[in-house]
């Protein structure tokens, strides 16, 4: 059985890993009326259709049709977009101190990698 667009919809949210609350408010709708598409209570009209092309990167005519590729091209990275919005607002020591974080972290992540690369050759 061919998916409708509603379903087509759903699993652009889900590939994408967002909430429905996160998924309707980058497309500026109610969450509640972005549930109702999801479960088949509602159409979404073409503003909302190209709205989700637009900002996500989904082959319209995939949406609309189910024909095609889902995405145009690579889906855009959600977390790195968001990451830089944040980032942007803050003050400059506060950016600083993230980076320094980030840079702790990726040390961290590096040397368990190591370490687990290590026991899986013993």
């Amino acid at each position: 059985m061919e998916q409708g667009v509603n379903e087509r919809i759903k699993a652009v949210r889900q590939g994408l890993g967002l909430s429905q609350r996160a998924f309707a408010k980058e497309i500026y709708i109610s969450q509640s009326f972005y549930g109702a598409i999801e479960l088949g209570q509602k159409e979404p009209n073409n503003r909302i259709i190209q709205l989700i092309a637009t900002r996500f990167n989904v082959n319209k005519d995939w949406l609309i049709t189910g024909k095609s590729e889902m995405f145009e091209k690579s889906p855009p990275d959600v977390k790195l977009e968001q990451l830089v919005a944040i980032f942007k607002q803050l003050n400059g020591l506060f950016q600083d101190y993230i980076l320094l974080q980030i840079n702790a972290l990726l040390k961290v992540q590096n040397k368990s990698e190591e370490s687990n690369q290590t026991l899986s050759r013993e």
